[in-house]
């Protein structure tokens, strides 16, 4: 039996002193992928942000990736952030510098020295998107989409044990999220567990996982049906 990656036993998750989701019971087991959806507001980003560290948990116990959510001090929280692959709505790329060198920049960022194994890294994982010829180019010289793949890329680098892709296809139409979804998909496939956080239900319907929903401050499991 393969211990849970990520494990909530009632939890409660605040924003500020706002009580957001209470009672949160929840594991994620390896290879796994799980939906967390419920519309703006219902607190998928506040629980996102708690398993990244962003948020302080309060009440209730929580392990993610061996790290104790619990007793989390501001300094164990670069080496929990290694261990997780962060894919953002908004890509977070840096605009100044060109691909290579927004990947370059996290490397080094997360201790890496050696320039050939970094480099034959970022070759491996803009390999792995779909986007080993851009390297050159800059952020705005890219497509929604692309910059997506990009922002996964940066997510791989570091051989994450859970990749948390919060609304990575929000800012995307819905031809591009399909795309960044079958990159996540075969992801996935190759044995990464991931937790994205998602209200295109489209997406949902075509690519069925086990799926969590946030809703009246609750999460619980849904059946997705097909339509």
């Amino acid at each position: 039996m393969s211990t849970p990656i990520l494990k909530l036993q009632d939890v409660s998750i605040f924003q500020n002193e706002n009580l957001v989701l209470s009672n949160v019971t929840l594991q994620v087991k390896k290879g796994e992928f799980v939906y967390v959806i419920g519309k703006t507001g219902s607190g998928k980003s506040s629980f996102m942000k708690t398993l990244y560290g962003d948020l302080p948990l309060r009440q209730g116990t929580g392990s993610v990736v061996d790290f104790d959510l619990k007793t989390l001090k501001e300094n164990d929280i670069p080496f929990l952030r290694r261990k997780l692959g962060i894919v953002f709505q908004d890509f977070k790329l840096l605009p100044d510098r060109n691909i290579n060198n927004n990947l370059l920049f996290v490397l080094k960022a997360t201790g890496w020295t050696d320039t050939n194994k970094m480099n034959a890294k970022i070759e491996e994982v803009l390999d792995k998107v779909g986007m080993k010829t851009k390297g050159f180019k800059y952020p705005h010289e890219l497509s929604g989409g692309e910059q997506q793949r990009i922002a996964i890329a940066r997510a791989l680098l570091n051989d994450p044990e859970l990749i948390l892709a919060d609304e990575p296809t929000g800012n995307l139409d819905p031809q591009t999220s399909v795309e960044v979804m079958k990159v996540l998909q075969e992801i996935n496939d190759n044995g990464r567990t991931i937790l994205m956080a998602t209200h295109d239900y489209a997406l949902i319907l075509k690519y069925p996982h086990k799926t969590i929903k946030c809703d009246g401050g609750k999460m619980f499991e849904v059946i997705q049906k097909a339509v």
